[in-house]
Parts: C-alpha cells; structure tokens; sequence
C-alpha cells in the first residue's frame, strides 16, 4: 500500500518519554507532544543538545518504551512496549540512521553482514540474492561491492554513513528517522549525504524525520520544521517560515545564533548571548519551559503552561503553531 502526499503516515498524540532517576524524580525527556507526518515529506526536527529531539526519535520507533500517549502508523495504534514480533513486524516500514556512523556499526562483521542483516531477518531471500541486494545498494550509497568483505573501520565516517544509510534503506522501509546524520561528518561530506538522501527520498517516496542542529542544513532539506525545548514542541510551520520569520522566542534566538555563510556579514554581525537559567527537565511544572531565559517574558508565562495553538502568518498567509503566550 502506497500512501500519497497529503495522507497522514505517522502521528503522535501527546506522546511522553520520562526517565526515572530515583522514587520522586524523573527526567521529562519528551513531554506531551502532538506531531503529524505526512507522507513524503520531511519534518525536519531542531533544538539545542539535550531538547528531546533523538528521545523523540528512538521512542517513536519503539526502541524506547512510551512513558504516556500514543503513535500512530497508517492510522494502528503502536504498542506502548514493542516486543520481538512487534520489531518483526514494524522494520520493514520503519527505520533509523544512527547518528554516530561508527559506534552505530558492530566493529566485528564487515560491511556485507552489516547491511544484509536487515534483510537476512526480515525476508526470506536466497543467500545469493542477498549478496546482490548488498552490492546494489553498495552502489546506490555511492561505495563499490568490493566494499562489502571491509570492516568498519577501514572506511571514513562519510563512508560508514553511507553504510548505516544503506543498511536502512535495504528493506525498502517508508518512514526513516534520520538521528542527525551529518553531525559528525566534514562540511564537504555532509552536503554529499544530504544529496544521497534527497535523492533516495525522490527515488522511493520516503517520508523523513530529519534530526539536526544546523538550522540551515534543516530550511533546505525539509517542507516543514518542528523546533523543539527541553521536551516539548515550540513551533511548527513551513521550513522556509520557521527559518525566515520565527515567532516563538526561543526559534528567533537559534535563528539568530546561526552562522551566517557569508565570512564578511558574519564578522560583522553583533551576537547576542541567550542570557538566563536552562529549566531542570526534572519533574518540570507548570510555566512556559524557556520562562527563565526569554527576553519577552511576563509573569503569566511564569504560572501557566502555553499550548501549541495554530497562528495566522499574515506575510506567507500560511498557519503555523506557536506554544507562547504572546499569540495566545
């Protein structure tokens, strides 16, 4: 069954992940979110480090345990808890690419093993046609099929992400989180993972979670942007909105601490400094999570939790969502 553009593929209704660090405390590492996927898009996914963004990630996939809320594939219910049969049964249509291209790699099998495990598993192909899935998709990352009798650490990290990519993709999966895949890569390579994956995406419909820091890379690979804090959702529109007229506080502030590509308007571009205390994600209370570092705040935002509410862009005439009290 092929989903068309427009249809919701994944959705998650006030998803939770909580980590329990004791009898009275637990880290809010997702926190009541409400996100819809269509398919064939990219949602891109930003935040700064330690927002959620990879918890969301690996929890929406059953490879963390949901704490509270639902996900939705195709509209079924996911299990709270996956057991064998439930990864059995969810691979072939969902997968992840790991952030680290190493650590994600067993140093112990070659590249052959690693990438034909996937559908050793979850098929019942011949070892022969296994072997000529290996070498076709060697060749469609970009490596060659002499490749695959190499072990991890022979390659260089841009070639062992083009490995977990490949490793992924074997199955023909439709949704694919993609965990920061360029994070650890040389600004050279990461464009060329960037095109890989664009060109995958066009080639087999897939639709993409895409987690990132760089802002820029994310407005130029997604349709749509969700920004993320200390495990809830602040925004969610339009990349090209998002990037260009961010209305949560916390979006202006990346926004505006993104590197300009231009070394001249950079240089003379004056930063300006998030001030103020990052909120404990322990047992987080109510109040507006980036309260105790906005330069706009008010004591309503102190008391009061803000909910993700639609918010008319007047200049693109498009709807975005926007958790704070200014548009409230």
């Amino acid at each position: 069954m092929t989903a068309t553009l427009g249809d919701v593929l994944l959705e998650t209704r006030h998803l939770k992940r909580y980590f329990r660090l004791d009898k009275h405390r637990q880290v809010h590492a997702v926190d009541d979110v409400c996100l819809s996927i269509q398919a064939n898009e990219i949602l891109g996914l930003v935040g700064e480090s330690g927002s959620g963004k990879s918890t969301f990630g690996k929890t929406v996939l059953g490879l963390h345990d949901k704490t509270a809320g639902e996900v939705l594939y195709r509209g079924e219910v996911l299990p709270a808890r996956y057991r064998s049969a439930d990864f059995q049964r969810f691979a072939r249509s969902m997968q992840m690419i790991f952030q680290d291209p190493y650590s994600s790699l067993n140093p112990r099998m070659t590249a052959g093993e690693i990438i034909a495990e996937g559908l050793r598993l979850h098929s019942d192909a011949k070892p022969r046609a296994v072997r000529e899935e290996v070498a076709r998709w060697l060749r469609q990352v970009g490596l060659s099929p002499d490749h695959a009798s190499r072990y991890p650490h022979e390659f260089s990290g841009g070639q062992r992400q083009r490995i977990g990519i490949a490793r992924a993709m074997i199955v023909e999966p439709e949704f694919v989180v993609c965990d920061e895949p360029i994070s650890a890569l040389d600004v050279s390579v990461q464009a060329q993972v960037i095109n890989l994956l664009s060109e995958l995406k066009r080639e087999y419909g897939l639709t993409l979670l895409f987690i990132a820091h760089d802002l820029s890379m994310v407005r130029y690979v997604s349709d749509r942007m969700a920004v993320m804090y200390l495990g809830a959702l602040a925004e969610i529109g339009p990349a090209d909105d998002v990037f260009f007229r961010p209305m949560h506080p916390y979006t202006q502030m990346l926004v505006a601490s993104n590197p300009e590509p231009d070394p001249i308007t950079e240089r003379q571009r004056s930063a300006e400094p998030i001030h103020g205390e990052i909120t404990s994600p322990v047992n987080i209370g109510p109040g507006c999570r980036f309260a105790g570092r906005c330069p706009k705040v008010m004591d309503h935002c102190r008391h009061t939790t803000p909910e993700l509410l639609p918010v008319r862009d007047l200049t693109s005439d498009a709807t975005r969502q926007v958790a704070c009290h200014l548009y409230g």
